[in-house]
């Protein structure tokens, strides 16, 4: 009998990959699949990363020598550039160069994708953003900011995964369609202190990030940035799709 080949999955991003506090960790969802048994996978999820960060911590990825790489980040980098608090925090903690745009998020994910293909033999799937916030149509300006440039980013996303040839996973469509057929509450503004408050329920009283999800009025979300295990699946199915692929 031929031994099942061991691969290693690489996952690049920010908090959301990183799975920890109120972020649903889809990377453990996927470890627990019986299909994944003979799948390594390899965390490199950083809170608070833009692309611009990823980039930087590229050579821990290669050294794992993937088979497959998954990259999602972008979500930063819309908060960063719709908050002006937001910005000014990641300016400082993560040591940004310059001002945060759409152009600077392209440039970086181009160069990520680009040295990840001449560097690593590996297939590459770049992740769109999912939604931040659960109302597409709403009105309120923050969120109606957020969900043009959150639909924007992900346009990015899509077109340098064609102009690389890399796998686009479709995490933002995939989200949106739930969001059409059950919207919930508008992100109307950026606060850190929600996010310490929903950390220290989770990882101190030991609160599910569901039942946090409740408590905030959530649906999608835990806190309007990060998913709950009901959009988590969503997301770890997606890219389990690409995992299968050969």
């Amino acid at each position: 009998m031929t031994a099942v080949e061991q691969k290693t999955v690489a996952c690049l991003g920010s908090s959301s990959t990183a799975g920890k506090g109120q972020a649903f960790d889809w990377i453990a969802e996927l470890r627990a699949r019986p299909r994944n048994a003979q799948v390594e996978f390899e965390n490199f999820g950083v809170g608070g990363d833009l692309a611009y960060n990823a980039l930087k911590r590229l050579p821990a990825v290669l050294a794992c020598r993937p088979s497959k790489v998954i990259v999602w980040v972008g979500g930063n980098d819309v908060l960063a550039l719709v908050s002006r608090r937001a910005r000014r925090f990641f300016s400082v903690s993560k040591h940004l160069p310059c001002a945060p745009s759409p152009g600077w998020f392209r440039e970086n994910l181009t160069e990520l994708a680009r040295r990840l293909k001449s560097d690593a033999a590996a297939d590459i799937g770049l992740c769109s953003l999912c939604p931040i916030g659960e109302n597409l149509d709403s009105e309120d300006p923050f969120q109606k900011e957020l969900n043009r440039r959150v639909k924007e980013y992900s346009d990015i996303v899509a077109a340098v995964a064609d102009e690389e040839n890399c796998r686009y996973i479709e995490l933002y469509e995939a989200i949106a369609e739930e969001l059409r057929t059950s919207p919930g509450q508008a992100f109307t503004s950026f606060s850190f202190l929600p996010f310490y408050r929903d950390a220290f329920r989770v990882l101190v009283l030991r609160r599910s990030i569901d039942e946090v999800a409740r408590m905030n009025g959530w649906r999608f979300h835990t806190d309007g940035v990060h998913l709950n295990s009901r959009a988590g699946r969503v997301v770890a199915d997606r890219i389990q799709e690409f995992i299968d692929a050969c």
